[in-house]
């Protein structure tokens, strides 16, 4: 039997928009030599009855009988290279479609199903792929067309103004410390291990959006590309 990775605590499912459902729950993981403990988040977009999975994060029997309860699981979609440790349990659970980007490191030896790709076939419908061309690892936003467009990234732009209850005292302390608490932020580890170029966030700045839903943070609502495209400014002089 597979063992997958144990439910950690989380929050209730929100709908954030309609038919566009965010959860935040809590991860655990290794950077720079040391453990940090902080949140992360995943959404949920429904069609009718289907349910397509972004950013997966393991729920309780709680939380998944009240993702049961919105309709049924068919997609899980990975768009972040460093996110994915949650995905086999979801397929397994629901023998969902598996899409990923080309190169993505694959837990588990799980066999993609479907190839993520800005030019091929999405997981939903008017939606759309932005892929970064120069990063060492793969990373990629779905932009919903709905709601003057819903960008769901993970790790690429975040949106972490202060901490919440999923942050130990320890992590809480050090990401203070590093930066990362800074609305319509780039996240600072994937900048660290993708290195992403000026390039990338000039093709990004074509892509006309209102609302972000990231892999961490909260939703940013409304002015959500003013706000990056001045990230963007700052950190690339885009």
């Amino acid at each position: 039997m597979t063992e997958f990775r144990d439910a950690m605590p989380h929050g209730t499912i929100e709908e954030v928009f309609p038919d566009v459902f965010f959860v935040t729950g809590t991860m655990e993981n290794e950077f720079f030599g040391s453990m940090w403990q902080f949140s992360r988040n995943m959404t949920v977009v429904r069609e009718g009855n289907r349910l397509t999975i972004v950013n997966s994060l393991r729920l309780d029997d709680q939380g998944l009988a009240a993702l049961d309860a919105l309709g049924k699981v068919v997609n899980i979609v990975r768009i972040g290279d460093m996110h994915g440790v949650d995905d086999p349990f979801y397929i397994d659970r629901y023998q969902a479609t598996f899409w990923a980007l080309p190169g993505m490191t694959i837990q588990n030896g799980l066999r993609v199903d479907k190839e993520l790709t800005a030019d091929g076939e999405m997981p939903v419908r008017e939606s759309s792929l932005f892929e970064f061309r120069t990063t060492k690892r793969p990373e990629g936003i779905l932009r919903l067309d709905r709601e003057g467009g819903i960008m769901i990234a993970c790790d690429s732009l975040q949106n972490w103004v202060a901490p919440d209850e999923y942050f130990s005292d320890e992590t809480i302390a050090t990401m203070r410390d590093m930066g990362f608490f800074t609305r319509a932020n780039l996240g600072l580890a994937w900048l660290h291990a993708s290195e992403p170029q000026a390039a990338d966030f000039v093709r990004l700045k074509e892509v006309r959006f209102r609302h972000a839903l990231c892999g961490h943070g909260s939703p940013l609502r409304d002015t959500a590309q003013e706000n990056y495209h001045a990230t963007f400014a700052r950190m690339f002089e885009v």
